[in-house]
């Protein structure tokens, strides 16, 4: 798209479908949402929300308008075109309102991978103490505590997860199972990376507490895909990544910790005011200047969700994922890593192809133009933009190029 056309675009934003079309007609309404609201080409069939979601045009809208007052020192109230020092207090308020927290416990990051260090970093432990985590977490949370290991001499120890599992006891059993007399920290995914599978994290949360165990959850599959409320989760520290289904653009992150553990955790980046632990959450967020149009970006996010409905939402995209996972129970050489129970995934599933048809059908996706993680474990991972057309695409290039390898 030209820079012209684009620009003509995000103008005006168009209006959302109307309701009156949602009753009538619901595929046509999502249909046209698609249309008017993201910059999604038609003949592109996006599946990957896991890895980044897809910005609608009033998310861009806001970005762009933002940028362009800042040059223009025409932002409101005089305020500086930047954060890192400041509060944000009016935007932490609308992103706490959405995640179901006190905006004082909230603090804004530039991704999850950020907020999981910062927690690992942050909290005291004494040589010989354990963290204990399952074998499914993204390189990305493991990180921190594999640095802290290395640095430190507390050990992480990973526990295998049943993959599919029976039922949401299973996948909190096997984690509280593995406690051991040195464990001081749980860390686990509230939405597993490699599968979509939905922990249940308040029954773990609530027992490792009663073991006077520290919880820190990755969330960053979590907000957005599935109905979400922070101080409900029972949890101590979380971060998300509002870039996946909140429609927010890449670069912003977020911290959670309930009032006590925030006090106790230490800041990893400073600058003024570091030390203010009455500024509770917002400590987090003094890093030095930074591109404050990204966070009004994600604030435009939440409102284009509240806008449509995010009980709408979250029903739609887990539509699409029952779709795509009974097309998947019905092929005999796909290996499906979702159990049919609704309470453990939400817009994504998971399966295992055989390297033999695995790589012909990466091919055949790239040239077909369907987006997927590469590799012999696949993610389908839908948002209100997906069609059903662009499932049938997946699923019927699937069997065309099974049928050729003879699988």
């Amino acid at each position: 798209m030209r820079r012209r056309d684009l620009l003509s675009a995000l103008a005006v934003p168009a209006a959302l479908p109307t309701d009156t079309l949602f009753r009538k007609d619901a595929e046509r309404y999502w249909l046209q949402l698609r249309k008017e609201q993201f910059l999604l080409p038609d003949s592109r069939a996006f599946m990957n929300n896991g890895s980044l979601g897809v910005t609608p045009r009033p998310v861009l809208k806001a970005v762009e308008e933002y940028m362009e007052n800042a040059a223009a020192l025409t932002i409101p109230e005089y305020e500086y075109p930047r954060w890192g020092y400041e509060s944000l207090d009016s935007q932490r308020t609308i992103a706490a309102a959405f995640l179901g927290c006190r905006k004082e416990d909230l603090a804004f990051t530039h991704n999850a991978t950020e907020a999981l260090s910062t927690i690992a970093a942050g909290i005291d432990l004494k040589p010989g103490d354990e963290v204990l985590s399952t074998d499914q977490e993204h390189p990305s949370g493991r990180a921190g505590w594999l640095l802290k290991q290395a640095r430190y001499g507390n050990p992480f120890r990973e526990v295998p997860m049943p993959i599919p599992p029976a039922s949401p006891d299973a996948l909190a059993d096997a984690l509280l199972s593995a406690i051991g007399p040195r464990t001081r920290v749980l860390f686990f995914s509230g939405i597993l990376s490699a599968t979509g599978l939905v922990m249940p994290v308040r029954k773990i949360c609530d027992a490792a507490r009663a073991k006077g165990l520290i919880t820190v959850v990755d969330g960053a599959h979590v907000n957005g895909q599935i109905p979400l409320r922070l101080d409900e989760m029972g949890c101590d520290y979380y971060a998300g990544s509002p870039h996946k289904w909140m429609f927010a653009p890449a670069g912003s992150g977020i911290l959670y910790g309930r009032p006590e553990m925030l006090e106790r955790l230490w800041p990893s980046i400073v600058t003024g005011g570091w030390d203010r632990k009455q500024d509770h959450a917002e400590r987090f967020m003094k890093v030095g200047t930074n591109n404050r149009a990204i966070i009004e970006g994600m604030v435009a996010g939440i409102r284009f969700g509240n806008e449509i409905g995010w009980p709408r939402i979250y029903d739609r995209i887990h539509s699409l994922a029952r779709t795509a996972r009974a097309r998947a129970a019905a092929l005999p050489y796909v290996k499906l890593l979702t159990p049919d129970n609704d309470a453990l995934y939400g817009s994504l599933i998971s399966i295992d192809l055989d390297k033999k048809i695995a790589n012909p059908f990466m091919a055949e996706c790239e040239r077909r133009k369907i987006w997927i993680v590469r590799g012999t474990r696949i993610r389908v991972s839908s948002h209100i933009h997906t069609r059903p057309q662009d499932i049938d695409a997946f699923f019927g290039t699937l069997e065309e190029v099974a049928k050729k390898t003879g699988v």
